[in-house]
């Protein structure tokens, strides 16, 4: 009973200290004061004179008060009151003299039971002096491995990796060895387990989970940023960072070939990727159960809050579900929204005819919350011309409302003036190809969506036999290129074409 009794009057006194360690009379702490934004700026390097720090509040709903002051690492700060979503302080250069990560906080006074007036908590980093360098990539051996199928337990191979520039695991985990490719679904890019590293030379393995088809991979390093206490590779929390801390993945890459050389070329070819124009949102083709399909990652590049990286897949029907065939040429506007692409799934749009198409998914990024995600045949018209075509390749415009593509036609069949075939069964593709622009008259009012073919105009053929390549489209739709294996043409329409002018019949320069 005796020990007892002491191990109560012990219990007491902690939860008496806990509760003496705060200014809130709570032994647990809940934010209840106005939500904060990151401070700016939000970091600086050791040595730094001293400067002002200024905490905006996320909403004038929930605002500052007079009394409202701005605490580092707990510590309350000399503060000015700017207004009600606004805060200053003069932060003093012996808070930033060593490396380091200081937690930035408010605090209200108290205004009832339950209301300690803190907000939430954001981070300000002080940097040595001293940002991490790139990596320097030089080599990789071995740099190719046979495709092991079905057979890829065991089959992981270990390279060599040799360069420079590097970092050592002391500092944020050192430097990192990554491989990216094609047909490995969920892993672009992966970080590879290293085995043993020097100050030139890394050994890592790529599993054999990566090495199952013939394929062409990469293989970079990364540095991680120069932040005590935190930073992983490629992950700065902020811009500041990014010009203070260095790191950062090597400026170049080298060819990992998986398999046939010839087939794994072909595949790589197939998957270019494209990207907007900001460099925040990547489109790419990517297997997902047996089946290519075309995925939009955010990178959130240029974002510094309120951004988490993700995924999605944008060949999809009405209903969320994946396309049920292969789909490939991913393209998209400049601001990431609109992404064109050739697929020869049949559950995209109701009706879809046989064989590849142009499809356009609106992803509403950037639009009100009226805007329901939506895909859409593009390689269609109204007069019968691309019947019985399979379409590919397309191009798009900076917003989205005009999309470019080719046009292959079967061969045998009954024809139309242009010799484009009406019959969807009426042989193998021929070759010939041809190209059409769509407008979609998206953005647009008073329009009706039309296609229009650039490549011929009705009784034509290609000159010399030749069979044109994929078109390019201008950003604002005014030009459209086409190449053969000889030479190049540019088309311009009859009249001047912007975003808000529909395409009249182009005539070749």
């Amino acid at each position: 009973m005796k020990r007892f009794w002491t191990a109560m009057a012990v219990a007491g006194l902690a939860f008496g200290l806990l509760a003496g360690c705060n200014d809130y009379n709570n032994s647990i702490q809940y934010n209840t004061g106005p939500q904060i934004t990151q401070p700016a700026p939000s970091g600086t390097t050791t040595g730094s004179p001293s400067f002002l720090l200024t905490v905006n509040a996320q909403s004038a709903q929930n605002p500052f008060v007079q009394a409202t002051v701005i605490q580092w690492n707990g510590k309350k700060l000399a503060t000015n009151f700017v207004d009600g979503v606004t805060l200053t302080a003069t932060i003093p250069a012996s808070l930033v003299a060593s490396p380091g990560r200081a937690i930035i906080n408010t605090l209200t006074p108290q205004s009832g039971t339950g209301n300690n007036g803190l907000s939430n908590s954001e981070y300000f980093y002080v940097y040595t002096t001293t940002p991490n360098p790139l990596p320097v990539l030089t080599n990789v051996s071995p740099n190719s491995a046979p495709a092991c199928g079905t057979t890829c337990t065991n089959a992981s191979v270990t390279i060599t990796v040799t360069g420079s520039n590097f970092v050592p695991t002391s500092n944020n985990g050192g430097t990192t060895v990554t491989f990216a490719d094609k047909l490995t679904p969920n892993q672009q890019p992966a970080t590879l387990n290293i085995t043993s590293r020097s100050d030139t030379q890394i050994k890592a393995v790529i599993p054999g989970s990566y090495l199952a088809n013939s394929d062409v991979g990469s293989v970079a390093l990364c540095n991680p940023p120069n932040i005590p206490g935190g930073g992983t590779c490629g992950q700065c929390p902020d811009l500041t960072c990014v010009n203070l801390a260095g790191g950062g993945t090597s400026t170049n890459s080298i060819s990992f070939t998986i398999g046939s050389g010839a087939a794994a070329a072909a595949a790589i070819a197939e998957e270019t990727p494209a990207i907007s124009q900001d460099g925040r949102y990547v489109a790419y083709g990517s297997q997902q159960s047996q089946v290519n399909q075309i995925l939009l990652k955010d990178t959130c590049l240029g974002v510094s809050s309120g951004c988490s990286v993700n995924t999605r897949v944008v060949s999809v029907a009405a209903d969320g579900a994946a396309g049920n065939a292969d789909s490939h040429n991913a393209v998209v506007s400049s601001d990431g929204r609109y992404v064109a692409f050739s697929s020869a799934a049949t559950n995209l749009v109701e009706g879809a005819p046989a064989g590849r198409q142009v499809y356009v998914h609106d992803t509403c990024i950037g639009a009100d919350n009226k805007c329901k995600p939506a895909t859409t045949l593009i390689s269609t018209d109204s007069e019968g011309a691309l019947n019985g075509t399979e379409s590919i390749l397309p191009s798009i415009s900076s917003t989205g409302r005009y999309v470019a593509f080719v046009a292959i036609t079967p061969t045998n069949g009954p024809k139309v003036a242009g010799g484009l075939a009406t019959n969807a069964q009426a042989g193998p593709n021929s070759g010939l190809r041809q190209v059409f622009m769509r407008d979609t008259c998206l953005g647009a009012t008073n329009c009706t969506p039309k296609t229009t073919r650039i490549s011929m105009m009705p009784g034509d053929a290609p000159a010399n036999g030749t069979k044109p390549s994929g078109p390019a489209i201008g950003g604002a739709a005014k030009q459209i290129a086409l190449a053969d294996a000889k030479s190049a043409t540019v088309f311009t329409p009859t009249v001047a074409v912007d975003e808000g002018v529909v395409l009249a019949v182009p005539k070749e320069q």
